[in-house]
């Protein structure tokens, strides 16, 4: 085996074994380098026309199929991009900056939440995102008309409010600083982006901004013990598995619940909810640093389960 094929494989297994966090991370990695291949080819064989940087003529020509709209028409005649724009970077500071932060608050996220939790967030932080962008737009008459937006900001921005207000207490160290806690550093970037609309990127704030008001609600909901984006989970779960081949075998209950009637394995699986449920409350009241070290292996073993 070459060593290239050896860090292909390397890779491929890296992703295949990551949590949520790595293949989110992955994934936007992947899609941008291959938008800057297709542009490299794009720039040394298509020809100049002379109207226009050639990386104009990429983002027209390629980047806004890709690109949430703010125009209605156009968005329905492009109902993908809500989906696509979220995965989508092609300045490298702004996917290092975007991957960096989605890094530091997703690994807090999971000391406390599920990884599926995390991919809702992410996604529905997202597409937040895009309707608070296109409502913005098109009900606002003060705002000039934006272009095409790009970038996972609002997916990021839903991820870093949600864990900062549902664990509002959890501290970092900042250079030059210290001790911040978390929430601080949350409501500095909502404010910069409310400041930062009057500007050149009115569009990128405002979903900055949609992502936020998601994050900012499964956060108050789950600290009362509701999930609200189990609903989402379970709308992506049954659309990914539509692209998934069915299993040629009966699947059963693994471990000890093989030998349990369906009786006894709901009853198990409802006291089990009700300790986790109890483990929340606890958190939502005193703080995840209360928690016992039984409690947090509990909720980390749940986490995993789940």
């Amino acid at each position: 085996m070459t060593n290239s094929n050896r860090i292909a494989e390397e890779i491929k297994e890296s992703f295949r074994q990551g949590s949520t966090l790595t293949k989110l991370i992955y994934i936007n990695i992947g899609v941008f380098l291959a938008l800057k291949i297709i542009y490299l080819f794009y720039f040394l064989f298509v020809p100049f026309s002379g109207m226009g940087s050639k990386e104009a003529l990429f983002y027209n020509k390629f980047l806004y199929y890709l690109m949430v709209p703010p125009d209605i028409e156009t968005l329905i005649m492009r109902f993908w991009t809500p989906f696509t724009y979220m995965f989508l970077h092609f300045d490298f500071l702004h996917i290092l900056f975007n991957m960096l932060v989605l890094f530091w608050f997703g690994r807090i996220f999971l000391q406390y939440l599920t990884q599926k939790q995390l991919l809702t967030t992410y996604l529905v932080g997202g597409l937040s995102g895009a309707a608070l962008f296109i409502i913005f737009f098109n009900l606002l008459p003060g705002l000039p008309f934006g272009a095409p937006m790009l970038g996972a900001s609002a997916g990021v921005m839903a991820i870093v409010v949600a864990i900062s207000f549902f664990a509002p207490n959890y501290e970092v160290y900042l250079p030059f600083i210290g001790q911040v806690k978390i929430k601080y550093i949350a409501l500095f970037y909502i404010f910069l982006d409310i400041l930062s609309i009057a500007g050149d990127n009115s569009g990128g704030h405002i979903a900055h901004l949609g992502g936020a008001l998601y994050g900012y609600l499964f956060a108050i909901q789950m600290r009362r013990g509701k999930d609200v984006g189990r609903g989402f989970s379970a709308f992506f779960d049954g659309f990914a598995s539509m692209f998934k081949p069915r299993p040629k075998m009966k699947v059963t209950y693994k471990s000890q619940a093989r030998s349990m009637t369906d009786h006894d394995y709901n009853k198990s699986k409802a006291e089990s909810q009700k300790e986790i449920d109890k483990i929340l409350d606890k958190i939502a009241k005193s703080g995840y640093e209360s928690l016992t070290k039984k409690e947090k292996e509990i909720l980390f073993k749940m986490g995993n389960k789940k």
